[in-house]
């Protein structure tokens, strides 16, 4: 999909210079063998100078685009290398010391958990490659049934309490009214599971409050409310955090582990749904808020 979007931009642009050149031999041939009236050359001749400023600053707006992409990739594929080597590292540390001396047995055990973990860490990073993947193909169509959308919350959240080690006060839920979305469950469980997995790590590690609540809107559609007190996020990033590839720059996404695919599989899933997601927040340092939100099965 982004290789055809490539291609497709650089078509254009290449139909562009064509049409520029094609503009500029006919007033050529215009001005040398007809000698059309001055009048006439200078409109067009303005109407030229149009195009090639018009020409220019899509070219600069195009190229401007492709370094950023560009940048995002190479940020991907490091996030991707450190995501998918450093679990890889430590099970094989493990495996090392086993093999190689005694271990008592409650240490064995502790490394067994700590592989386990990490085993868990490196199959969803996988997966979450591998659904970017599914999701975009333009071939791959929903496999939809009625969900209870609060019962696909709960599971959500037990996952995510076992995962970060949280306490219900940490990871707090206020359902609202039963609710039932026609939706893959696969997907709508994996952009539920993104949101609350992105609230706690930037949530930071000192203190995690995080808040999930389910409502009705309109009577019509039904939110996923996902709360934090986390670090924020700019006014100027509150779109942008939902392209592929992208990282809030700073030091914070420096500390937080991810590829930068969780928040753009989120909205693609709501998409997919009939449904849309979205960011709040009042700057850094002042929380965030997510919302999913599906259409209600009537």
């Amino acid at each position: 999909m982004v290789v055809a979007g490539r291609r497709k931009s650089i078509a254009f642009f290449i139909s562009l210079g064509v049409g520029l050149i094609s503009v500029i031999l006919l007033l050529y041939i215009g001005w040398v063998l007809l000698d059309w009236r001055t009048g006439i050359l200078l409109v067009l001749g303005v109407l030229l100078l149009a195009m090639i400023i018009a020409g220019v600053v899509l070219n600069t707006i195009f190229l401007v685009r492709e370094i950023r992409r560009n940048e995002q990739h190479d940020a991907f594929i490091n996030a991707v290398t450190h995501e998918l080597k450093t679990p890889v590292a430590s099970i094989r540390l493990y495996l090392q010391t086993l093999q190689t001396r005694p271990v008592e047995e409650d240490k064995r055990g502790e490394f067994y958990r700590t592989m386990l973990e990490d085993s868990d860490r490196l199959l969803s990073t996988i997966e979450q490659i591998l659904r970017t993947g599914r999701i975009g193909s333009a071939g791959r169509k929903l496999n939809p049934s009625p969900l209870d959308l609060g019962g696909v919350v709960q599971e959500c959240l037990a996952r995510a309490r076992t995962l970060h080690h949280l306490t219900t006060e940490s990871l707090e839920y206020q359902p609202g009214p039963p609710t039932t979305i026609l939706g893959d469950a696969d997907e709508v469980r994996a952009a539920v599971s993104n949101l609350i997995d992105n609230a706690v790590k930037y949530s930071g590690t000192d203190h995690v409050k995080v808040t999930v609540e389910t409502s009705k809107i309109d009577g019509k559609y039904a939110a996923v409310r996902v709360r934090d007190e986390g670090v924020g996020i700019r006014k100027t990033d509150l779109k942008q955090i939902f392209k592929r590839f992208y990282r809030v720059p700073g030091p914070i996404a420096a500390r937080v582990k991810g590829t930068g695919l969780g928040l753009y599989i989120v909205r693609s899933v709501a998409k997919r749904h009939g449904g849309r997601a979205w960011a709040e927040s009042e700057g850094p340092g002042h929380g965030s808020t997510f919302v999913l939100q599906f259409p209600i099965v009537k």
